[in-house]
């Protein structure tokens, strides 16, 4: 059977059904034409050649020395060449993947052509992938840090190693608990729990007497955090126990913790005050990848944390919304 002719109207219905913008760039006047779902790609009229520097004007700052170089540097190359970036639409950030052939033995009458792809889906999911992996590293490294720490607070008051164990296996059980409430379970159709609650669990594996009849204080209204936000928030106190363990007042015998909650109003602060430690400073606290988490995590409670490193220790403000705490 003889192969079937594909004519222009077949070629176009390929296209469209792919997704693919078609482009040609005129090399002697520096302008591009784009068919019409390019134009709607870019968001310019459709229709006439559109000089190369204004449609530079759409890419994204950090990407356009980049792209501008390497679209000049396509007459040098030879075979297909492909470059990824961002362009901004208004307050809109599409991710566009250009792909064309390079050398101007590939030129038609000193015109190169080539396609544009819209990849913002895939890269947003890369972007998703690789903050995931981030917070995952980050946890791991804590709960490391964490048991060795669990393991030296558990020392000081046990009395032989069958104590020891016992001890450490019940902070480690305890470690685990609150490292659930802060992993979303898929399909937990659970109500979230009362913030009292919620802290206990928490901070039981760092009080050296039990939770709350030792250094570590609370006093916080009965109220209850819902279902999203009791992942959220356990988040940001999993992360500020996590520091206090390793530069905070956490970090030593004599040590102390105090939580406090005012009464609930439109607005909840959360006082979380550390003393008797050793004097933390911004550089030995929650910095890097810790620091934006909390910062994040707060925006999403619809509010904000602030971090005030005081001689005595560390006192962080947490402002949230009730209506988000409760939902």
């Amino acid at each position: 059977m003889p192969a079937r002719k594909w004519d222009l109207q077949h070629l176009r219905l390929a296209v469209d059904a792919a997704g693919v913008a078609m482009w040609s760039w005129n090399v002697a006047t520096d302008k591009l034409l784009m068919d019409s779902r390019g134009a709607a790609l870019w968001a310019v009229d459709d229709g006439p050649e559109v000089p190369f520097a204004d449609l530079s004007a759409h890419i994204h700052p950090a990407d356009r020395d980049r792209v501008q170089a390497a679209f000049a540097a396509t007459r040098a190359l030879s075979g297909p060449y492909e470059i990824d970036f961002r362009i901004m639409v208004g307050h809109e950030i599409r991710w566009i993947s250009a792909r064309g052939h390079g050398s101007d033995g590939k030129t038609r009458k000193k015109v190169v052509f080539g396609v544009f792809l819209d990849v913002t889906g895939r890269k947003q999911a890369e972007e998703g992938h690789e903050l995931l992996a981030g917070e995952m590293s980050h946890r791991v490294k804590n709960l490391l840090m964490i048991a060795t720490a669990l393991t030296a607070i558990t020392s000081r008051s046990a009395t032989s190693a069958p104590d020891m164990a016992r001890e450490l296996t019940r902070r480690l059980t305890a470690l685990g608990r609150a490292h659930d409430l802060v992993r979303p379970v898929p399909g937990d159709n659970g109500r979230g729990a009362l913030l009292g609650d919620l802290v206990s669990v928490l901070l039981a594996p760092y009080d050296d007497l039990g939770a709350f009849s030792g250094r570590i204080r609370v006093s916080v209204p009965r109220m209850a955090v819902g279902e999203g936000a009791a992942t959220t928030l356990s988040m940001v106190l999993h992360e500020l126990a996590t520091n206090s363990v390793k530069y905070g007042a956490l970090s030593t015998p004599a040590g102390l913790l105090d939580i406090s909650c005012d009464t609930p109003g439109d607005e909840i602060t959360v006082v979380w005050t550390e003393s008797g430690g050793p004097e933390v400073t911004p550089a030995g606290a929650a910095q890097g990848f810790g620091s934006r988490l909390l910062h994040r995590s707060m925006l999403d409670l619809g509010g904000a944390i602030k971090l005030d490193f005081l001689k005595g220790g560390l006192v962080a403000t947490l402002t949230m919304s009730a209506e988000r705490l409760g939902s």
